[in-house]
């Protein structure tokens, strides 16, 4: 590895679940984390964050994207070096985003430019690594890979399909200033749902693929879900009944990944700027409105000396 060698690292936002998909459906919008990321020659760590969640994230060892990197030499086989960081935070952090699934991508990327010439990551090797510090690929696939994507596990391990979304579909992302623990959102879902319930909810994951790639017209219908979202409920009231009073007038809303942002899926541009009037008239909740595409690139990592990658 040449001394001294910088990557530059941009990772967008991702919102999973998209409704009935849960666990496996993930889509990248268009606000990013962005990381330049050097090799030191000895073994310091220097740590710069400015921007989402700057005040709260670590600078040391236990920093996300420092353990991601260090996940990936050590399964390279290789030392890491000593490490300066700066990163710029767009995502928000704890609000159903990414944020930990954009840090881990991050991670991955800077390591993979670290090591560009000495060794060679495939795509599946990237989502692998990804998800094994993830848990599991429905963010990390649409932050590595950009688009819509499908991810599930098979025998051979984690997998992901890349869709192109309509071009008619407009996201709004509604932001709240409070935030959501995903391991509480989790656990206050059942161990089991009715086959009803889960019956309901594959005919609306499979028609949601058809909306988001075909008929927009169809998203309302395609975004109902059983699964997860009011169970979740309680621990984000305010989340819960602006998707409720979205939905009644049209919207195709749906909780953004474990919350509590909502994310509305409007099948056109204009109507995103009424989802944003309603939402703030039906709450006491300020809420952030974020009129986003969907980045249909994924992350990148570019070497400051050479070029993307």
């Amino acid at each position: 590895m040449p001394e001294g060698r910088t990557v530059q690292v941009r990772v967008p936002a991702t919102s999973a679940n998209l409704g009935p998909g849960f666990d496996t459906l993930g889509l990248a919008l268009s606000v990013y984390d962005e990381l330049t990321v050097t090799a030191l020659d000895d073994d310091r760590l220097e740590i710069e964050v400015a921007g989402s969640g700057a005040a709260e994230i670590p600078r040391d060892e236990s920093n996300l994207v420092v353990r991601s990197i260090e996940h990936v030499y050590a399964d390279a086989g290789r030392d890491m070096p000593g490490l300066r960081i700066e990163a710029r935070n767009g995502v928000p952090h704890g609000r159903g985003l990414g944020s930990s699934g954009a840090a881990v991508t991050a991670g991955v990327l800077a390591a993979k430019g670290l090591l560009a010439g000495d060794v060679d990551f495939s795509d599946a090797e990237l989502l692998r690594l990804a998800t094994e510090l993830e848990g599991h690929p429905d963010n990390v696939a649409p932050a590595l890979f950009g688009g819509l994507t499908i991810a599930w596990t098979g025998e051979s391990g984690p997998q992901h399909k890349k869709l192109l979304v309509h071009r008619g579909v407009a996201p709004l992302v509604l932001v709240p200033e409070r935030t959501m623990s995903t391991t509480l959102a989790r656990s206050l879902q059942p161990p089991q749902v009715s086959r009803e319930d889960a019956v309901f909810n594959v005919s609306r994951t499979a028609l949601l693929i058809a909306a988001l790639m075909q008929s927009p017209e169809l998203l309302l219908d395609a975004t109902a879900d059983r699964l997860h979202q009011d169970y979740r409920a309680e621990a984000m009231p305010e989340t819960s009944a602006l998707v409720q009073a979205l939905r009644a007038a049209g919207f195709a809303a749906v909780v953004s990944g474990a919350g509590p942002s909502v994310l509305v899926l409007c099948d056109g541009p204009g109507g995103r700027q009424a989802a944003k009037e309603l939402a703030d008239s039906v709450t006491d909740t300020p809420w952030e409105g974020l009129m986003l595409a969907v980045d249909v690139r994924g992350g990148t990592v570019r070497d400051r000396a050479e070029g993307s990658t």
